[in-house]
């Protein structure tokens, strides 16, 4: 028999490369083939329940790094909650319908308005479903768990149903109405958009400061008297009906030495517009508070015919231009509000593709608008006093990637306004996750106007209003339910297949239809009244779900998206918020910070992590990052995750090695038994499932991590299991020093596997199939381990925290000894101790062998005082020699009892080894050992 052979070295299959690239496909096979998700949901058929609604990416193309983050979020958040005692059904949705898919179609060489539109909006439908099957196999290879093969998607009759449904409870309450206010209008989509579908960019715009003529001073200002204003929309003003002023603005008419005119500005402001101007010293002649100007009228720069008021608006600011703004009712928000108050025209003059109509005039008509600026100021001639190229923020097409232009016309609005403030009650009874959240949204709901839901395009859920012979709208709830019964049969492709008398109810008539005759509405919903309704296309209609959702989690653009519709929706359909908690995050960044884009090829796909390092890999770094915020990555990080995967791997690999000839049924050792360092293990052990379950709950993922890899490689690696090979692979197999620290590494072996599977469910299960004891075939059926407390724990933690604070000390001693070439490795030191009395009293009541626990051959402990050259601390002192005697081939400490054995056979170890070999192998003793 080989020496070697007497000890318990670990031995498992359980591989140290994990191969997640090629493994993780087949295990999620073998779930699926097993149907671990319906099995989990019937295990907690009658448990609390608990609802995170799925927010539905939008079906286009394959996923991203940006989903990968939510959805894996999701899942860990559905896992955790499902082994930690609730029914937490995960159903998976898609966005389907809008203006992306018209897109694509249109690049692949469709048009549209060349073909017949039930065949078109066939075509948009197949598109969208073979879009909804890729990305459900992008999830499914990420290891999200949920009811795939019944998902919502928005283009699925009963939804549309349910979406016309929330529509017409809205009409019938009086929040949808009809009106021609300025717009976000996207000549790029030909549509108007929301404000969700708005994002900001740096645009250069070349600003003009222009002057209008007095026509009636009213007293105050004479004709020669010029208004100076300044935009940075120079086609606005063939639109331009009225000149702007800050009632409490002071203002100054200025007269410049070298011009014949004088000139009305801002008064704090002449000195810098003098010097952009030119004015040679300019004498203020009289100063004008701006409420003393309304009503004066003024002269259009070019069109003599037409009037400009002087309006109030407290809009009017002085942190640029003049003071005075230029107002175009028909092409803006602020424009529109004051034009309306004072009775103003609505002009616009530039059509849906951008274009100059008829009314801009002979001189822009049929040119782009923002091409018209050098003929616009051609058109000022002298009134033009000057103009600069501005870089500025300005809103964009969050689609095509172009800028926008205000613009009124006809459209169909819920109103926001009406119920307003019941909506930011509800906010106020929302936890949000960050907290900062609620103000964000809240925010957003006081400070937004009514919103646009009509938009001018084919693909997606009609507006179901009908109009009269008479012009006089329809949307009565008989109307929209027998509509909403329709699509729910049919599905919206109704609308566009029968006539508008087909769509009605049966006799359904009207008195301002006399002759029976009716016209249907050809403007789609918003998408975000689409997505926006799934709290009643989703959790109201499906049968085991319920409202409001326990949770939405999405990315903080959705507060002005998703988060902040659906909050609209419901809150106007039945007064409470479609959520109780708010989860949003940041968005995902290259390793440098900078938004990834394929334009700086610096974009990263799952498929692409799954390939190299496996999916389990971006699961573990959606937990590393703090995602309330942006997040980096880039594939260096992820390899730096892959290491940090790897020591937790294989710190499991170890547990399960040195647990394979332990039964849990009858090698346990009670708690009250154990050792005082397996005591210590076992509690801070349960910290550590305190802290998850707790971080769980909170939705604190980067918690978990921190907790785990410090547990891993703090507690364990660094420390427990350091010197617990000292005991396991030395002890007697069946020894009680051996089946305590065995007893310890089963419970954390068992227990940290299912903390770790929301998380890491591949490398869970694996781990999992190699533990014959546990009566769960799948650790994914089991439960989340509870934290237990120990009577007397404090005590326990107290004294050997003291201990692990001697302990970091003696290493350092130790590290100073190896690099004076004292000492090799630790087991080659003689550690004196000198002790006060309490370090004294620490380590001879702590139960334990101190030098195993340091991993040293020998320890003395003195009272005596130090010798010189001792390291020194406040309490004690420590000196390191080389010990005494020779290294025993078993244990590999040196002892001075090697070689002294009366037996030949034994005179290779130590007295310690010797027992262990006479008690437990007296047939090899007496033949003796190989060595080598």
């Amino acid at each position: 028999m080989k020496l070697k052979e007497t000890l318990n070295l670990g031995k498992t299959s359980f591989p140290m490369r994990a191969g997640l690239p090629n493994k993780e496909p087949q295990w999620q096979k073998e779930w699926e083939a097993a149907d671990i998700y319906g099995k989990r949901q019937a295990i907690n058929a009658n448990k609390p329940s608990f609802f995170l609604h799925d927010g539905p990416p939008y079906a286009n193309g394959n996923i991203h790094l940006g989903h990968a983050l939510n959805k894996v979020s999701k899942d860990i958040i559905i896992r955790s909650k499902s082994m930690m005692g609730y029914r937490a059904p995960y159903v998976p949705g898609w966005d389907t319908h809008g203006l992306p898919i018209e897109q694509v179609l249109s690049k692949k060489g469709v048009k549209r308005k060349e073909m017949d539109l039930a065949d078109y909006l066939d075509m948009c439908r197949d598109y969208a479903l073979s879009q909804v099957d890729k990305q459900r196999e992008d999830f499914k290879r990420l290891g999200v768990s949920g009811d795939w093969e019944n998902p919502y998607i928005t283009l699925m009759p009963e939804y549309e149903a349910a979406q016309i449904r929330v529509f017409g409870t809205m009409a019938d309450k009086g929040y949808i109405y009809r009106g021609a206010k300025p717009v976000y209008w996207s000549w790029s989509s030909e549509s108007a958009l929301a404000e969700a579908e708005i994002e900001y960019h740096d645009l250069e715009s070349t600003s003009l400061y222009y002057a209008n003529r007095v026509k009636d001073g009213k007293g105050l200002l004479d004709t020669n008297t010029y208004i100076v204003v300044w935009t940075t929309t120079p086609f606005t003003i063939t639109a331009s009906r009225g000149l702007t002023v800050g009632p409490d603005l002071v203002y100054a008419l200025v007269k410049p030495a070298n011009d014949a005119r004088q000139f009305l500005v801002a008064h704090e402001m002449v000195a810098d517009l003098s010097a952009r101007f030119g004015w040679e010293n300019p004498e203020i002649l009289k100063t004008y508070k701006g409420i003393e100007l309304d009503r004066i009228v003024t002269e259009h720069p070019w069109d003599k015919d037409v009037d400009e008021l002087v309006l109030n608006g407290d809009h009017v600011t002085l942190d640029s231009g003049t003071g005075i703004v230029h107002t175009a009712p028909g092409f803006g928000e602020d424009d529109y509000n004051v034009g309306v108050k004072y009775g103003l025209d609505v002009v616009v003059t530039v059509n849906e593709r951008g274009i100059m109509m008829e009314n801009a005039g002979p001189d822009f008509e049929g040119q782009f608008y923002d091409k018209i600026t050098p003929l616009v100021q051609e058109k000022l001639g002298d009134l033009l006093l000057a103009s600069e190229v501005i870089s500025h923020s300005y809103p964009f097409d969050w689609r095509t990637k172009k800028p926008i232009i205000w613009r009124a016309v006809p459209q169909w609005f819920a109103s926001v306004s009406k119920f307003r403030q019941d909506i930011l009650d509800e906010i106020d009874k929302t936890a949000f996750y960050p907290a900062w959240g609620r103000t964000r949204l809240y925010n957003m709901i006081r400070d937004r106007g009514d919103w646009v839901i009509s938009r001018q395009r084919a693909w997606g859920v009609p507006l179901p209003i009908f109009y009269a012979e008479d012009g006089t709208a329809i949307m009565t709830k008989e109307v929209t339910d027998h509509v909403a019964d329709l699509f729910a049969e049919h599905g919206s492709i109704v609308w566009w297949q029968r006539d508008a008398k087909d769509l009605l109810p049966e006799g359904f008539s009207h008195p301002a239809s006399p002759n029976g005759h009716f016209t249907k509405e050809t403007d789609i919903m918003d998408v975000w009244f689409d997505s926006g309704s799934s709290w009643n296309g989703v959790l109201n209609t499906r049968d085991n779900l319920g409202y409001p959702a326990d949770l939405y989690l999405e990315g903080s653009d959705q507060y002005r998206g998703w988060f902040n519709s659906s909050l609209i929706t419901s809150v106007a359909v039945n007064e409470k918020a479609p959520y109780k908690a708010v989860l949003s995050q940041g968005f995902v960044l290259d390793g440098k910070g900078e938004k990834m884009s394929k334009s700086l090829g610096n974009t990263i796909l799952p498929s692409d992590v799954e390939k190299q390092f496996g999916a389990e890999i971006l699961r573990l770094w959606v937990i590393s990052v703090d995602s309330s915020n942006d997040v980096r990555v880039s594939m260096d990080i992820l390899a730096q995750v892959s290491e940090t995967y790897r020591k937790i791997r294989n710190t499991l690999r170890f547990l399960l090695a040195n647990t394979a000839d332990f039964n849990p049924k009858t090698d346990t050792v009670a708690y009250e038994d154990l050792a005082s360092a397996d005591k210590y293990m076992t509690i801070k052990f349960n910290q550590l499932v305190k802290t998850i379950t707790q971080a769980y709950e909170d939705y604190d993922f980067i918690a978990i991590y921190k907790a785990v890899v410090n547990f891993v490689t703090v507690e364990l690696s660094a420390f427990y299991l350091d010197f617990a090979k000292d005991v396991v692979y030395i002890e007697a197999e069946n020894s009680l020093a051996r089946r305590q620290m065995q007893t310890v590494f089963y419970d954390i072996l068992v227990k940290i596997t299912k903390l770790l599977t929301p998380v890491l469910p591949h490398t869970s299960e694996e781990i999992w199939s190699y533990l014959e004891h546990e009566a769960e075939d799948f650790v994914q059926l089991a439960e989340i381990p509870q934290a237990q407390y120990f009577a007397g724990q404090e005590e326990i933690l107290e004294t050997w925290g003291a201990f692990m604070s001697l302990r970091d000390k003696v290493q350092k001693a130790l590290e100073e000894a190896r690099s004076e070439k004292v000492i090799g490795k630790s087991l080659e030191a003689h550690l004196t101790i000198y002790a006060n009395e309490e370090v004294e009293t620490l380590l001879t009541t702590l139960d334990s062998d101190i030098a195993q626990l340091l991993i040293v051959s020998q320890l003395s402990i003195s009272r005596e005082t130090a010798p010189e050259g001792a390291l020194v601390f406040d309490d004690f002192a420590l000196t390191v020699s080389r010990a005494e005697g020779q290294v025993c081939e078993r244990c590999r400490r040196t002892d001075p009892s090697v070689g002294n054995h009366a037996n030949p056979h034994l005179a290779m170890v130590c007295d310690h080894c010797a027992r262990i070999l006479e008690e437990h192998f007296s047939q090899a003793v007496a033949e003796g050992f190989e060595t080598k």
